[in-house]
């Protein structure tokens, strides 16, 4: 059986929403650039000065603060992908 068509006010404006998902996409990438690299390596001595854990804070984030963040942001990205499904009405 085949699908109604949809009508205009209730298609999927992809216009829109492409432009959302490649500034979502490039956000997080900077974040995630700025927090691996940035605070691991660029950033290292300036943070060193604090500890956490015992642990140069530089050092914690290039061992174990960059996959922490990693991993937060790929739970971030489904939500806020989910959003913006919603919002545009695109169905995955």
């Amino acid at each position: 059986m085949a699908d109604a068509p949809e009508s205009p006010d209730q298609s999927p404006d992809r216009k829109g929403y492409w432009p959302e998902v490649i500034r979502l996409t490039l956000t997080l990438l900077v974040l995630w650039f700025l927090v691996s690299f940035g605070a691991g390596i660029l950033f290292r001595e300036f943070l060193d000065q604090f500890h956490i854990g015992g642990a140069p804070l530089g050092f914690w984030f290039a061992q174990n603060g960059s996959i922490y963040v990693f991993v937060a942001l790929i739970f971030y990205y489904c939500a806020a992908m989910n959003r913006l499904e919603k919002k545009y009405r695109i169905e995955g």
